[in-house]
């Protein structure tokens, strides 16, 4: 299960003003905000933007200028993949160290959706266990239980991170996860193919059936 939430995209006005800059070319931006009160890329803009994303990594700077803020609720074992993307993110996730043990133990908790029936069955008895470890942690404050929760969890935890990338940085992402076996990435990828401008500044190599 992935989940992604309150999505923003920002910085795309600045984005596209400094990819003008080597040329001096600002006179032909043709950009601007509509009545809604969202940014568009007028015609002059977006060619010159298809053309830098054509052209390589060196040429499409400005993607990196181009954020994006997600909430991404996601099993820890998701996380675990997703956090080889360093460069350019930044997260700030629910903290199962402070707060594992503020309410009870449930399925939905957890990825199980893929899961056969025995396979629920044995996480069921798993939570049966950490929620009477939670309780006698409440009550006693004995660390042991704490202790017990932390190590015993399993990787199918959900947790929900802010996080805030840039499009240069959702490219690498798209192009190396588009196929994995992994479901969560494939609900990823649904994510980034729906964001403001995809499928010219993002999807390219699709379009051209070449590398970015």
């Amino acid at each position: 299960m992935l989940l992604c939430e309150r999505i923003s995209v920002m910085n795309m006005e600045n984005a596209i003003r400094g990819a003008r800059n080597p040329l001096n070319s600002w006179e032909r931006s043709d950009s601007g905000f509509g009545e809604d009160g969202h940014f568009r890329l007028g015609e002059n803009d977006l060619s010159l933007a298809r053309r830098l994303v054509r052209a390589g990594s060196d040429h499409r700077k400005f993607l990196r200028q181009i954020f994006v803020s997600v909430d991404v609720t996601a099993p820890l074992y998701w996380w675990k993949e997703f956090d080889t993307y360093k460069v350019g993110t930044v997260a700030n996730s629910c903290s199962t160290m402070h707060k594992i043990h503020a309410k009870p133990f449930a399925r939905e908790d957890f990825s199980h959706e893929r899961l056969t029936p025995d396979a629920c069955a044995a996480l069921d008895t798993l939570l049966a266990f950490l929620e009477k470890e939670r309780l006698a942690f409440l009550d006693t404050k004995d660390r042991t239980h704490w202790h017990n929760l932390i190590q015993l969890l399993p990787s199918s935890y959900n947790q929900m991170r802010t996080v805030t990338l840039n499009y240069e940085v959702l490219t690498n992402i798209y192009y190396a996860r588009r196929d994995h076996k992994l479901a969560e990435w494939h609900s990823f990828c649904d994510m980034i193919r729906a964001l403001p401008y995809a499928s010219d500044l993002i999807l390219s190599r699709e379009e051209t059936g070449t590398r970015a």
